[in-house]
């Protein structure tokens, strides 16, 4: 998919994230990234081949128990 140099990350990377913006939609919550992945603003993630990363958001100190 990539077409620049240096190369993005690939979608199966654990730097996929770094990959260069191809479009930004952020009154819809998503972003598509130029190695097929779409990032969504949970921190969720949508891989190329359907794969589905689960958000990634920290935990709130409310919820939290000591």
């Amino acid at each position: 998919m990539c077409q620049h140099q240096p190369p993005c990350p690939s979608a199966d990377s654990a730097d996929r994230e770094s990959a260069r913006l191809v479009a930004h939609h952020p009154e819809q919550g998503w972003s598509l990234l130029c190695n097929g992945v779409v990032l969504f603003e949970d921190t969720g993630e949508l891989l190329p081949d359907g794969r589905i990363i689960a958000p990634q958001r920290p935990r709130s100190a409310s919820l939290t128990t000591a």
